[in-house]
């Protein structure tokens, strides 16, 4: 009986108030977090759409998610109220943001537009 959750993912990085900083905001990549809640809905949707777009993707974008329950600070301090909420971080600030469900086309085109405002 360990503590690993049912739909624990091996491309998708579980992120908390504890670790925010450190892999989201220390990322050298551009970081699509993604904020869910266990009673959304259409976040379980969106959790395989997410987890293929982070197997397809390795090395060019980190995906992760933070459940805003569980991690309220984060979710404050980021003004998220609902989920899900899909926000890209790029060195250390974000960059694009996205409310509700969508399609995986849709999340590259988000990570694409949040990566290219780092030049901008």
């Amino acid at each position: 009986m360990g503590m690993e959750k049912p739909n624990a993912s091996l491309n998708v990085l579980e992120i908390d108030d504890f670790n925010f900083e450190r892999e989201v905001l220390g990322s050298e990549l551009p970081f699509l977090l993604d904020f869910t809640a266990a009673w959304c809905a259409p976040c379980r949707v969106l959790a395989p759409i997410l987890e293929a777009l982070a197997g397809e993707n390795l090395g060019a974008f980190k995906v992760g998610k933070l459940d805003i329950d569980e991690a309220p600070a984060v979710a404050a301090r980021f003004g998220v109220r609902g989920a899900p909420t899909l926000i890209v971080f790029q060195n250390g600030r974000e960059t694009a943001r996205r409310i509700g469900s969508t399609n995986k086309l849709n999340l590259l085109k988000l990570v694409e537009s949040g990566s290219a405002a780092r030049v901008a």
